[in-house]
């Protein structure tokens, strides 16, 4: 990574300077930003500087502007600048800056911002000098520093902040867009689930800059949504009846009939012309009734729509006029978008289909539900009329903390990615009372969100600044951002994991130590510790035990850093492998890798969930043992009344010659039956459906065991007589699945429980048993062997999914 630029232009230099006839003003501070050289930040695609904004006002008639001067970073001196001129991103986030306004008269200027501690850092030295230091700290985006002359607003200069970590006008921007989107998707479909319940009913709290922000979101929706309407709008076919001559109709239909015989004056007598017998005479009509159709569009649905429109149209005027009588519509950028709005709505007014009548009432029709167009505008209108109440400072106009901006942005894009394959259970982020639907995400609130996989049914939870119920730290508080906590099928217990914002990244500039280390861009140390920090201290404590576990498999930094590719290399993100400690580069179109993880973890076996902590040394050879142990012995059945007298009696008896090695009696715990297909198929109970713990063995000759007589010639044949504590019958058969059991063969509990067939109780190697537990989340799994019958085969050949 190149280092930023160095000597003069790493010092300060005069930024800006605005020379009035009353007072000059001056900025002082460094042109570049080491981060934002370093990364190439806040370029064109041609990598030429974008524009920013600068806006120099005077709200005196006895204050002008005699002549502005701005630094020009491509020449990198200080040049004229005019209203229209290009300005350069020079301002940035966390740097300080020196603001120095020195008056040419005795004059009582003060400063102002909406930042009380900007506004408290400009003080006066003497009588003619304003002086201090302005640090933006993490706000980003147009800020206005005023001059108040007694109190009243006489001079406004608005800067445009950058951020140093990401770009403005890419990342930062769709950062914004994500978030709004992501809160107006939750806000409506909140309100289409709970309709029924809460009606709608417009607030009356709901002020005009909420119902503004929200059209701002959906207005052009809404235009859309007409537009489609009018290319095919709903309508009603309606019938009109009138009566005329019967030389000049064209098609009479019989209506005509009832109409005649309460009518005998409007029939004429007539031998040749009459086709009407009535008392052995001949009549025909001289005026009948005429039927024409036509297309109506004047239906409950368009109405609706008109209304809706009328509605908006009515609430701009209000807004323009508020801000009008206050002198308050000084943004030439606002009242164009309300100008145009405005005439917007009154072309799509009239429209043709919209000349209709006054809607008297509403009914919720399945055209306003369904219909392309009008589901669009009945959506829009949920929002408008319900009002979207600000209750935290995500929506604020005024809210440009980015890192605080960054951390919702990383919640709402976990959730987002989590929901375009989830099914999305329930949320408390949108809340509704009497006065409409609130926002609760807050860095002072909890938020939590839970999914459910339409595949296996699990579910799972994504928190918010919150721990899941339950955990919690013996020492110091620990509050993570994000906790995603999974619950297996296989598993009783919860696989959770910590994915932290932080809106921090080093550059790795060269000759740094972060350079010697990493090469590349990544997160800073400290937050890397404060994973190991989170995944060691919160524990959870055990309610039948009482003692003390682990509860955290993982930890992650989310940091802002676009070249995903470049930091698959990063120490931090193979880290991710090893001890599952590291980090992702997160931000608006950069995240792959956090997807693919996600998708990692979740599909995960509960075993590889657990391998991929860090464990104590010993506990893979622990559990190795445990997972491959052979404590299950699954016989065959020769005939059906060997499985009543079995299931009668609690016991299973193998000859002795079928037991190869004598020692694997002693680790025995549970024995089970198979049924064949040759002798139990007619009973349609094949498989292995019983199973029982073994209470005790022993080696007796065949005409001992009196449960079952013996067969003429093996009366002194050794047998292995297991005696059993009741038998379980298994919720699902292990099925036979092709394959068969000559006499016996081995297994461990763990596999037992979870075979779906006989072949799956032929694996015992790590590599097989690691494939398997993958391989059976995803669907059916076959088996390969190299014998029919599972016992008599060598090897296994192979496990896939099933087609």
């Amino acid at each position: 990574m190149a280092s930023p630029h160095t000597g003069s232009l790493n010092e300060s230099v005069e930024l800006l300077r605005v020379e009035t006839n009353l007072f000059n003003l001056y900025i002082q501070g460094k042109p570049f930003h080491p981060t934002v050289e370093s990364l190439q930040l806040h370029r064109t695609t041609e990598a030429k500087w974008v524009a920013a904004g600068l806006q120099v006002t005077t709200l005196s008639k006895s204050f002008t502007i005699e002549r502005i001067s701005m630094f020009n970073p491509e020449l990198r001196e200080l040049t004229e600048w005019q209203t229209g001129d290009l300005s350069f991103p020079i301002f940035f986030e966390t740097q300080t800056y020196e603001l120095v306004v020195e008056k040419k008269e005795d004059l009582a200027l003060t400063f102002y911002h909406e930042n009380v501690y900007l506004r408290q850092a400009v003080k006066p030295l003497g009588k003619t000098i304003l002086s201090g230091l302005l640090n933006f700290q993490n706000e980003v985006g147009l800020t206005e520093l005023e001059l108040r002359l007694n109190g009243l607003p006489v001079f406004q200069l608005e800067l445009e902040i950058f951020p140093s970590k990401i770009d403005y006008k890419q990342d930062y921007q769709m950062i914004l867009h994500d978030v709004n989107q992501q809160i107006y998707n939750l806000s409506f479909d909140f309100l289409r689930k709970t309709y029924n319940l809460t009606g709608v009913t417009e607030t009356r709290n709901q002020s005009l800059t909420e119902f503004f922000t929200i059209l701002q979101h959906v207005f052009d929706q809404l235009v859309q949504a007409v537009e489609r309407i009018n290319a095919s709008p709903h309508s009603k076919l309606e019938r009109e009846n009138r009566v005329v001559e019967t030389a000049r109709v064209k098609k009479a239909g019989r209506e005509n009939i009832v109409y005649l015989t309460k009518r005998p004056q409007h029939l004429v007598q007539d031998k040749k012309l009459g086709f009407i017998p009535l008392n052995n005479e001949l009549f025909y009509p001289n005026y009948v009734l005429e039927t024409k159709r036509h297309v109506n569009y004047d239906t409950m649905e368009n109405r609706f729509v008109r209304w809706v429109l009328l509605r908006i149209s009515l609430k701009l005027k209000h807004l323009k006029m508020r801000l009008t009588e206050n002198n308050r519509l000084q943004d030439p950028l606002l009242a164009k978008r309300l100008n145009s709005m405005q005439m917007q709505l009154q072309r799509l007014l009239k429209l043709d289909f919209l000349n209709v009548g006054e809607m008297r009432q509403l009914s919720i029709s399945l055209v306003l539900q369904m219909a392309p167009g009008y589901r669009e505008v009945y959506r829009n209108y949920l929002m408008l009329m319900k009002g979207l109440s600000i209750q935290s400072d995500l929506f604020r106009l005024s809210m440009k903390d980015l890192a605080q901006l960054y951390e919702y942005w990383c919640f709402l894009k976990i959730h987002d990615l989590l929901s375009r394959k989830y099914e999305l259970l329930k949320q408390d982020i949108i809340k509704v009372n009497r006065t409409g639907v609130f926002v609760t995400l807050d860095k002072s609130q909890h938020a939590r969100m839970v999914y459910r996989n339409p595949k296996n049914g699990e579910i799972f939870t994504l928190y918010y600044n919150a721990l899941p119920k339950g955990d919690h730290s013996e020492t110091l508080g620990q509050k993570p951002d994000n906790v995603l906590t999974l619950k297996k099928n296989e598993s009783a217990a919860e696989y959770k994991y910590i994915f932290d914002a932080k809106y921090r990244l080093n550059p790795a500039y060269e000759g740094t130590s972060y350079y010697e280390k990493y090469k590349m861009p990544g997160p800073e140390e400290d937050d890397i510790n404060t994973m190991h920090r989170y995944r060691d201290a919160i524990v959870y404590t055990d309610k039948q035990s009482f003692e003390l576990e682990r509860s955290m498999f993982g930890a992650y930094v989310l940091f802002p850093y676009h070249n995903e590719e470049q930091f698959r290399e990063h120490r931090f993100y193979k880290s991710i492998q090893l001890i599952n400690v590291g980090a992702f580069p997160f931000l608006p179109n950069s995240t792959k890798l956090m997807e693919d993880f996600l998708d990692e973890i979740i599909l995960d076996s509960p075993e590889k969930a657990y391998e991929r902590s860090t464990r104590p040394r010993g506990t893979k050879e622990y559990y190795r043992n445990k997972l491959t142990g052979k404590n299950v012995l699954v016989g065959s059945l020769r005939e059906v009344s060997q499985l009543d007298d079995a299931l009668r009696y609690g016991f299973y008896h193998v000859p002795l010659e079928n037991i190869s090695d004598h020692t694997l009696l002693t680790q025995l715990e549970y024995v089970a039956l198979y049924q064949s297909r040759n002798q139990f198929l007619a009973r349609g109970d094949v498989g292995v459906n019983w199973y029982g713990k073994i209470v005790n063995w022993r080696v007796v000759r065949r005409k001992e065991i009196t449960e079952r007589p013996a067969r003429r010639g093996t009366e002194e044949k050794l047998y292995v007589k297991f005696t059993v504590d009741g038998w379980v019958k298994r919720e699902k058969p292990i099925v036979p699945g092709g394959r068969g059991i000559y006499s016996l063969l081995y297994t461990s509990k763990y596999i037992f429980d979870r075979a779906f067939e006989i072949a799956e109780l032929k694996l015992d190697t790590d590599e097989d048993l690691t494939v398997w537990r993958e391989q059976r989340r995803l669907g059916a799994i076959k088996v390969e062997l190299d014998h029919e019958q599972v016992d008599l085969a060598s090897r296994v050949l192979g496990v896939s999914l099933r087609e």
